[in-house]
């Protein structure tokens, strides 16, 4: 098969790999679309040590069974493997399980290829007339799903009510802002300082934007803050725009270092929660929001072939895309 593969720091190369072997309850997937994920940006940076070239990443993935017992079937892939049997997995918090692992890192490899081995209890089928390139949001839109589901829980307030701040515009941060609106919030503001990002979110119409470069949110006047970049800068934008009462919901994986203004969040009871990908009632919910048009037009992405994924991860880089999401295509 052919796979676009890490093999070292900002480095990738389009090639041929071993077809991959399905093991027990396992099937072998035809990878129709694939989408560029943050954390395989980082990984390209070298700055995931998960992540270990050489290595396919790639984990927003689409496609058709090719064996199995849902041979066949058009499916949308849960990355996420966990161990079926803890507490976490039998409670429906797969994404907390302590043994989990996940599609793109060792030991198992991504979805930047043509084709997939994969548990057949990660496939979610899809609608015989869903798209295969909207399908393969339904992963990072699952961990805005998730994101925004802590926020109700986490906050004082009725979502409907709600004043909430997004920090970064990219698939993440634009998503929370729709599944947000689609709930009934309409007091919504983005921070994102890539203009084409801007102009992307923009023509969704569902919140109010700046450039964080420019001007800052103002103190002490957010109830949900999603920090969908997780960085230091990020985590003080954070601290400062929180309501007393309010709630810090932090996505990103930026770095892990500083930001948190740790004596405000206690005098003045802001609760902060981590948030990390979403549990399988997430994917499915995903995938009908996302079917049923719920969450708008879905026309934030860009197609490009699997064999030109080295140009998008360059472009990605560089900030040259207007796209909140680029999904790469296999020719086969």
């Amino acid at each position: 098969m052919k796979a676009l593969v890490y093999t070292d720091t900002c480095q990738l190369e389009y090639r041929s790999e071993p077809d991959p072997i399905p093991e027990v309850g396992e099937a072998i997937i035809q990878v129709k679309a694939s989408g560029i994920c943050g954390s395989d940006m980082h990984a390209y940076f070298g700055h995931d040590e998960r992540r270990i070239a050489p290595l396919i990443l790639g984990h927003e993935v689409s496609g058709q069974v090719l064996s199995g017992s849902k041979k066949g079937k058009r499916v949308v892939v849960n990355p996420l493997v966990s161990c079926n049997q803890c507490l976490s997995c039998t409670n429906g918090h797969e994404n907390l399980c302590q043994s989990r692992q996940m599609i793109s890192m060792q030991p198992r490899q991504g979805a930047f290829s043509e084709l997939l081995r994969v548990p057949e209890r990660n496939l979610v089928s899809l609608p015989d007339d869903m798209s295969y390139l909207h399908a393969a949001l339904t992963e990072p839109v699952a961990t805005s799903w998730h994101a925004v589901m802590r926020g109700k829980e986490m906050s004082n307030c009725n979502i409907g009510d709600a004043k909430v701040l997004i920090l970064g515009g990219g698939a993440i941060g634009l998503s929370c802002a729709l599944i947000l609106h689609s709930l009934g919030c309409s007091d919504i503001t983005l921070g994102e300082t890539n203009q084409l990002r801007r102009t992307t979110v923009q023509k969704a119409n569902v919140c109010k934007l700046y450039n964080p470069l420019d001007i800052s949110p103002e103190d002490n006047s957010y109830d949900i803050i999603y920090d969908a970049v997780g960085g230091r800068l990020t985590r003080e934008a954070s601290s400062k725009a929180i309501k007393p009462g309010g709630a810090i919901v932090h996505i990103g994986l930026m770095d892990s270092n500083d930001g948190l203004d740790i004596r405000k969040l206690t005098l003045q009871e802001v609760t902060f929660g981590g948030c990390y990908t979403y549990t399988m009632r997430d994917f499915k919910d995903t995938v009908d929001a996302l079917y049923n048009g719920s969450l708008g037009k879905l026309d934030w992405i860009e197609q490009r072939p699997l064999s030109e994924g080295g140009n998008a991860f360059v472009d990605l880089s560089q900030g040259k895309t207007a796209a909140a999401k680029i999904i790469l295509v296999p020719e086969g």
